[in-house]
């Protein structure tokens, strides 16, 4: 499948200063100032108990210090927590996740042990160190998070997606900054629980794998091209994405949450297997010696053939000839199949499964291989039927209902009783139940396929 046909999926986009709140909440700002007046007295109550103890009056200089003290502490009390309730900072810094990789813990290490060198010896040159391994930290938080903003992320996949077979993906990054470039940027799923939205229990995440760029520049977009591989059929969700970097120094992994929800049905393999090359020549047979009594008018007489049925020999032309010949005539209703699949089970043991998974994907393939001879097909499970058309016009469908059945544990088995009614012409029957409870009506027209006839 060509790249150029690929239909988006994923566009989630990453949120700017806009989305924040254009109201001003008066009473915080309140808080907040009154908050700095009480910072700064307490700060000039500080200074003032050391030009005291230097003079000193330490009895002053004592009381004035624990009234510094006590003031920061009801600040911090008071004021704080009514803040962070409040506070749009998680918006203006992204949403960024901080977690120190080995040579960031390492950094911090190295920084505790000289910030305590410091304070013990008094040495200014050690004070001069600490300041700058900190002021490093603080400009590894902030270029981190001018790499990982602007950012948008486009996933696309095509149209039709099926299980055990490489599917071309194309991940674009879009940079919108008008000044600044990104990089190191890997992108990845988030781990489960972390998104927003509640993951369905039986999907799988759509992109398993991290596709890293190592530099976008400003205002422009990079392409990675994947292929992605689903093992399964039925319905895959991406919960969300996660934007990491650790640009520029490596000691913190830097990271944001792209919120998103996003569904892909992957359809049954559709590739011809073990079982398909052995049943297709049984269900072509079946089709054609029904197919060649519909006609009246007489064709051709031709050499017999082992593919042939017994009842079109031409037994006047092979006794006059010494050789067996067979009539062919014109045919009214050249392929009409119907395509039925019975989803009942009687148990849940781990082999019927296993047998369950082989019908399906059988069933897929007997669909594609009607369609590739552009015959007639009609579809028919529990709860879902086509009508009688193309099937071109029926395989997709067809193949998303499959891509979703589930084992039958609670029906009482009467389906197959419906068929004649639903689905007429030549019928090509998948079904899980005994041999003995298909309806003889159904056995003068219809090749039937049990569960229990194909290998594990």
């Amino acid at each position: 499948m060509r790249i150029a046909d690929l239909q988006p999926v994923v566009k989630p986009r990453v949120s700017s200063a806009a989305a924040l709140p254009r109201q001003t909440d008066w009473k915080t700002w309140q808080r907040f100032l009154l908050a700095l007046f009480g910072l700064g007295f307490a700060l000039l109550l500080a200074l003032e108990a050391t030009i005291l103890r230097e003079s000193g009056r330490f009895g002053l200089a004592a009381a004035s210090a624990l009234a510094a003290l006590i003031l920061a502490a009801v600040v911090a009390a008071g004021t704080v927590p009514y803040l962070a309730r409040r506070t749009v900072l998680s918006r203006l810094w992204l949403g960024i996740d901080y977690r120190p990789t080995r040579a960031g813990i390492t950094y911090l290490l190295v920084l505790l042990a000289i910030s305590l060198a410091a304070v013990n010896t008094g040495n200014n040159l050690l004070y001069v160190i600490l300041a700058s391994l900190l002021a490093g930290l603080v400009i590894s938080g902030a270029v981190s998070s001018l790499v990982l903003k602007g950012i948008e992320v486009e996933l696309e996949l095509p149209q039709h997606v099926f299980a055990h077979q490489p599917v071309p993906a194309r991940v674009t990054f879009h940079n919108s900054k008008r000044l600044t470039a990104s990089f190191a940027v890997t992108l990845s799923a988030l781990p489960a629980g972390r998104g927003r939205f509640p993951s369905t229990p039986q999907a799988q995440e759509i992109l398993a794998q991290s596709v890293y760029w190592d530099h976008v520049p400003r205002r422009s977009s990079r392409v990675r091209h994947l292929e992605l591989t689903f093992p399964r059929r039925g319905r895959y969700a991406q919960n969300g994405l996660r934007l990491a970097t650790r640009f520029p120094f490596g000691l913190l992994m830097k990271s944001r949450v792209v919120p998103m929800r996003q569904e892909v049905l992957v359809l049954p393999a559709v590739q011809a297997t073990e079982e398909f090359y052995e049943v297709l020549p049984l269900v072509s047979g079946e089709v054609e010696s029904l197919a060649k009594g519909r006609g009246h008018d007489l064709y051709a007489i031709r050499d017999y053939r082992e593919s042939d049925s017994a009842r079109h020999v031409d037994w006047k032309a092979t006794a006059r000839t010494h050789q067996m010949k067979v009539r062919e005539f014109t045919r009214e209703d050249e392929r009409r199949v119907a395509l039925v699949f019975d989803a009942r089970l009687s148990d849940a043991s781990a082999s019927r499964l296993a047998r369950f998974e082989k019908a399906v994907g059988l069933c897929a393939c007997l669909a594609w291989h009607f369609s590739e001879i552009d015959a007639e097909m009609q579809f028919a499970t529990q709860g879902f039927g086509t009508r009688l058309e193309r099937a071109r016009d029926v395989l997709y469908p067809a193949l998303e209902r499959l891509a979703l059945v589930e084992p039958d544990f609670d029906s009482d088995g009467g389906f197959l009783n419906r068929v004649p009614e639903s689905a007429p012409g030549f019928r090509i029957i998948l079904t899980g139940q005994p041999r003995g409870t298909v309806p003889t009506a159904l056995w003068s027209t219809s090749y039937v396929i049990f569960f229990d006839s194909l290998p594990i």
